[in-house]
């Protein structure tokens, strides 16, 4: 006699991921964090490379100032630095703006028009070419000594790499995406919208970086032509006075200013492609 046995299969249950750990989630911000520590060493290196020639009286303080003299200044003037730095600011801005705007306006028809790119593409290489400071005295004739000249050499210096980046970006799409939103009765605005612009931004975005820094350039440029307030009014006053602490305290200003400013694109980037091949090299 024999006794039937029946096995109940045994189903493994999935395993459960374990949740991300505080530890994990630290050691990730501190290895996001890793890429400054070299450029902080270095400056921290510089700084006190500068202190020690100061202070052993190697250069004379009017051709390098200590860097208590630098302080100094800062703090002793303030208020003076802080006008002068929200006028620069605001021309920076508003130049930047500009041509971020007519950048991708320029770059996107250029990219649809053949006849427009031919047509205007070697002009816009011919104005970038001619020094912005050679120009900039005729803006102030034109415009005057307000803030439109210095708004305006500003969007000359950033506008040609938005335009640069802006047509290599919306060119790198693949055209068999294309003809496959078409043949799926996309419009041209809707494969515009959702594939070709979100496509174009990481180049567009590159473009930013490098139009941010020279924005800050072009508003001190116009103001080194013709200006009553401005950072670039501190430093030829600065230089004309032989105060080369201030000077000092007003190049370090426009240099945070672009570092804020690319800072600033570089967090947009952050969010807005985030499935970029760059960010996630950054993140592992």
């Amino acid at each position: 006699m024999t006794s039937a046995t029946t096995a109940t299969p045994v189903i493994d249950s999935p395993q459960k991921r374990p949740p991300k750990s505080r530890g994990n989630a630290r050691g990730s911000w501190l290895q996001s964090m890793s890429g400054y520590v070299y450029p902080t060493i270095f400056l921290v290196l510089a700084a006190i490379a500068w202190w020690i020639v100061t202070e052993a009286d190697l250069v004379a303080p009017y051709i390098l100032p200590s860097p208590a003299d630098t302080i100094a200044a800062f703090t002793e003037n303030a208020a003076y630095l802080w006008q002068h730095t929200v006028v620069t600011t605001a021309e920076t801005v508003f130049g930047f703006v500009i041509s971020v705007v007519v950048g991708i306006i320029v770059a996107i028809v250029m990219v649809y028009s053949r006849t427009l790119e031919r047509t205007f593409y070697p002009l816009i290489l011919f104005a970038q070419v001619i020094p912005k400071i050679a120009i900039a005295p005729l803006f102030i004739v034109w415009m005057g000594f307000g803030p439109e000249p210095k708004i305006l050499v500003a969007v000359l210096m950033a506008f040609f790499p938005i335009v640069i980046a802006g047509i290599s970006g919306l060119r790198t799409i693949d055209p068999e995406i294309l003809e496959l939103t078409s043949t799926m009765g996309a419009s041209r605005f809707k494969t515009f919208m959702k594939v070709r612009f979100p496509a174009a931004l990481p180049e567009l975005l590159s473009g930013m970086k490098v139009a941010a820094t020279l924005a800050v350039t072009g508003a001190v440029v116009g103001e080194f032509v013709g200006a009553n307030e401005g950072l670039g009014y501190v430093i030829l006053q600065a230089n004309g006075n032989v105060d080369t602490a201030m000077l000092f305290a007003a190049l370090f200003i426009m240099s945070l200013l672009g570092i804020l400013l690319f800072a600033i694109i570089l967090i947009a980037e952050h969010f807005l492609v985030p499935w970029h091949a760059s960010r996630r090299n950054l993140e592992q």
